[in-house]
């Protein structure tokens, strides 16, 4: 089986989280006129012993034609990843569960305009940059207690050719 890559948009996405852009965004002026506030375009989850942090990740992208290896999960929160190059990058999810069949796969173009939260236990890839370093503001869950798991698969899903 091998992973098609489809348009990231807020309906496809929506079993696995939040996409994060002001296209069709909620919006008013706020700072007498001179600032627009795109308001409340992801849900950040965490558990009551939590605490939000906010991280910058630097990805390098990887070797593709990729071969998916594994997919990890945050249980206790979520985790959004806004691009902060201007530069699209790959999603790749997995509904929420125990484990994680590869046929549940989902690859998703990103536009370097578009940020995505993890909804809490949505599997996921790790962060995919595509033709150069990029950075990417993360929010995420700190505090006790171990809030990542990692699920590998016994053969490697191939994502089809960019």
């Amino acid at each position: 089986m091998k992973i098609g890559i489809e348009p990231l948009t807020r309906d496809a996405f929506a079993p696995f989280g939040d996409v994060i852009e002001t296209t069709g965004a909620e919006n008013f002026l706020i700072n007498n006129g001179s600032t627009i506030r795109y308001h409340d375009l992801a849900n950040v989850q965490t558990d009551a012993e939590g605490r939000v942090l906010i991280n910058i990740f630097r990805a390098t992208p990887l070797e593709y034609p990729l071969d998916v290896q594994l997919v990890e999960r945050h249980p206790k929160g979520s985790q959004a990843f806004v691009p902060l190059n201007d530069r699209p990058y790959l999603v790749l999810v997995a509904p929420k569960g125990e484990t994680v069949r590869g046929g549940d796969l989902r690859a998703f173009m990103a536009s370097g305009q578009q940020g995505v939260n993890y909804h809490a236990g949505t599997w996921h890839h790790p962060v995919l940059a595509l033709h150069a370093v990029s950075d990417f503001l993360v929010i995420d869950r700190g505090g006790e207690g171990d809030n990542c798991d990692e699920f590998y698969f016994d053969d490697p899903y191939p994502i089809l050719s960019l």
